[in-house]
């Protein structure tokens, strides 16, 4: 729907909520016409994500549509009311993009628990019993975990991306890492990363 510019009078805020709460659908596009534009603006300036913003507005729209009792012309305009909805939606996204980052960089961190195998021009024959040791710990790994590990270290994907390709929430994709670069570390001599512990 496109935005026309056009705005709802504070008195008729109660009319629309009237029509909403009774499945009106042009309710919904008249204050979708009306306000999406504030609701875009309010989630850009907090998220600085213009695609961010737009599913922010979503989110907001679709909870005008399935719970417009939650509006109370009797305390404010329908105008002030999605403002603050989609501030703090917009916030909500900015703490959830944060946690993520902090996720994937406590999952790269734990990958240093592991030796790298890459022999040196000193260390042939050490680092190639390194490579070995680590194939094999990895062999003895769960299937699930195992999966998990190829993903992310050597197919590029971050955990996020793992968790979609096996179809598995993020937070199970994320214990199945920890889990197995717990076990790789200890099969290899080498205490985990503490930001393991930290639930980092």
């Amino acid at each position: 729907m496109e935005t026309t510019g056009t705005s709802v009078e504070p008195a008729a805020d109660a009319e629309l909520q009237r029509r909403l709460v009774y499945g009106d659908e042009s309710a919904l596009t008249e204050a979708y016409a009306a306000y999406s534009g504030l609701v875009r603006g309010v989630a850009v300036r907090v998220t600085r994500s213009p695609a961010a913003a737009e599913d922010v507005a979503q989110e907001v729209f679709a909870q005008l549509w399935s719970r417009p009792y939650g509006f109370d012309a009797r305390r404010g305009s329908l105008r002030t009311w999605l403002s603050v909805l989609a501030h703090r939606r917009a916030v909500d996204w900015v703490r959830s993009e944060a946690r993520h980052r902090k996720a994937a960089a406590a999952d790269d961190s734990a990958l240093q628990a592991i030796p790298d195998t890459g022999p040196g021009p000193d260390e042939t024959v050490v680092d190639r019993e390194r490579s070995l040791l680590l194939h094999s710990a990895l062999a003895e790994l769960p299937q699930s975990q195992r999966e998990v590990v190829h993903l992310a270290y050597f197919a590029g994907r971050t955990y996020r991306q793992a968790a979609v390709e096996l179809g598995i929430p993020e937070g199970t994709a994320k214990t199945r890492l920890r889990s197995a670069l717990r076990k790789l570390a200890e099969s290899m001599a080498d205490p985990p990363d503490p930001a393991w512990e930290r639930g980092a």
